[in-house]
């Protein structure tokens, strides 16, 4: 063929396209600290403005207006815009724990955040989560949406009050790498579906089911074959987790968690340790998701397990963020209550 280049030039042209992305990507993250750093310092100059009573009301509207009659070219900066970097300026300031990092984020992030979460503590979970996931900001909404924040909390909390188990004594800070609940709203699963239907949505949909589970997880396979003795046995979905280097065993039930579960998956954790995990590696990990479950039953049932192993629920359907807030509400309450009744047992026994 008269058009095909010879090998050694293809690979010069290609090594100067993959230069040209590159440097288009840097100077598309440095007009992106631009931008971000433009709209905090006018943000100060409208907060301070309006605080020192130096502008009235009505002030930054007329700024809007003066900007869209002198300098037309420039867009974003209405008075709803001028009113966000005002927010954005006061919602961060003297925040030395994320003020070096919030060039990182675009400003289609930073509007997700400052628009869609209450209270600095979740905003600062999204900002940190964000830089480490590296969403973009599709998935950004969806996590805000399906109530990440607090599922992730409400997470912590749980694991706080259980007592102590093999899970905690072994791995202490394996919980943070696991929710409580996880919602699978991307599925469409038929009406009735069976565990293979559902097994089948999460490999169909392995993006998103890993945007929802974490980017550390690198899927390792489904319905993955174990040999023991002279019988065959299939794990619903091994995973391998970068950052804890372990295998993750996902046992997948459309049904309330039941404690003869845990055997079975304390078998395929010992599989993998034996004969699949290398020596430098962390114990495998065990997760039964199951439609829904009983706290006080899942705490018995891993109390005697010597497996690190966490029993999780999956719902099909986002759940309602209010829901969740006044659930983490109820969980602040009664930690309020139990460090106050501490207090007056201290006291009463002076």
């Amino acid at each position: 063929m008269k058009n095909k280049l010879p090998q050694p030039v293809e690979t010069d042209f290609a090594a100067i396209i993959a230069e040209i992305k590159t440097a288009r990507n840097r100077a598309l993250q440095n007009v992106n600290k631009e931008l971000v750093r433009l709209y905090w310092n006018i943000g100060r100059q409208i907060s301070q403005k309006l605080k020192s009573s130096q502008w009235g009301d009505g002030t930054v509207e007329k700024l809007a207006n003066y900007i869209r009659k002198h300098a037309p070219e420039i867009r974003g900066f209405t008075r709803r815009g001028l009113y966000r970097m005002r927010q954005f300026y006061e919602t961060y300031e003297g925040n030395e724990k994320v003020s070096a990092l919030l060039t990182q984020l675009s400003w289609t992030h930073h509007l997700s955040i400052l628009s869609k979460t209450s209270g600095i503590q979740e905003k600062e979970f999204y900002l940190f989560l964000t830089l480490q996931e590296k969403y973009s900001t599709r998935e950004l909404d969806r996590q805000i949406d399906s109530g990440y924040f607090e599922r992730y909390m409400l997470s912590q909390k749980k694991e706080k009050q259980s007592a102590p188990s093999a899970l905690t004594q072994k791995q202490p800070d394996i919980s943070k790498s696991f929710l409580d609940t996880y919602m699978l709203d991307f599925l469409d699963l038929p009406k009735g579906y069976s565990e293979q239907d559902l097994q089948q949505g999460i490999v169909a949909n392995l993006k998103d089911f890993i945007l929802e589970v974490g980017r550390d997880f690198s899927f390792i396979g489904q319905q993955y074959r174990i040999q023991v003795g002279d019988k065959d046995f299939y794990p619903d979905l091994l995973f391998y987790h970068r950052q804890l280097q372990s295998l993750v065993v996902f046992e997948l039930k459309i049904t309330e968690f039941r404690p003869e579960y845990i055997g079975q998956l304390d078998f395929y954790l010992e599989y993998m340790d034996r004969e699949i995990k290398k020596d430098h590696e962390n114990p495998s990990i065990g997760v039964l998701l199951c439609k829904s479950k009983n706290d006080e039953i899942v705490e018995f049932a891993l109390s005697r397990s010597i497996s690190p192993a966490l029993v999780a629920k999956y719902e099909t359907q986002l759940i309602d963020k209010n829901l969740l807030k006044q659930k983490l509400h109820e969980f602040y309450e009664l930690e309020i209550q139990n460090k106050n009744a501490d207090n007056t047992g201290e006291g009463g026994g002076r």
